[in-house]
């Protein structure tokens, strides 16, 4: 199967820094039907941030009116998906690399059944440019 890259909406925001808050915050969305793409959390000085990928922005958005979050204005992540083998980003990142565009941020993971797959940013003024060069839907 061919890598799939494509477009996602990214949301963050700060939460306080103790047990149960990334709870809190995944119960809300499961409650409100909310597919997440990816998540991330991570310390952030006294607080922690939470970086929230979602399938459908729009119900992303409405949790978050509902529960009282403070969001981040909205930015553009990219999500690639595809079989596991060694060097599976390598291509992706060279091909950003040779045209002179820094990936900002990237996390990755490999799922079962042979899958991985990534998110990663780039600077706002490198989103149409990227899209352009990972053919991202």
């Amino acid at each position: 199967m061919t890598d799939s890259v494509r477009k996602v909406d990214y949301f963050s925001m700060t939460v306080s820094d103790k047990a149960g808050e990334g709870v809190k915050i995944l119960a809300a969305l499961a409650q409100g039907g909310v597919n997440l793409l990816a998540f991330t959390g991570f310390p952030r000085g006294r607080k922690a941030q939470v970086d929230l990928i979602p399938e459908d922005s729009k119900k992303l958005n409405a949790v978050a009116k509902k529960a009282g979050w403070t969001m981040n204005p909205k930015k553009t992540g990219f999500l690639v998906q595809g079989d596991d083998r060694p060097g599976a980003l390598l291509v992706h990142l060279k091909i950003l690399a040779d045209a002179g565009v820094n990936v900002t941020a990237m996390d990755a993971v490999v799922a079962s059944e042979g899958r991985f797959g990534a998110i990663l940013w780039v600077k706002p003024e490198n989103v149409g440019k990227t899209a352009k060069l990972l053919g991202a839907k």
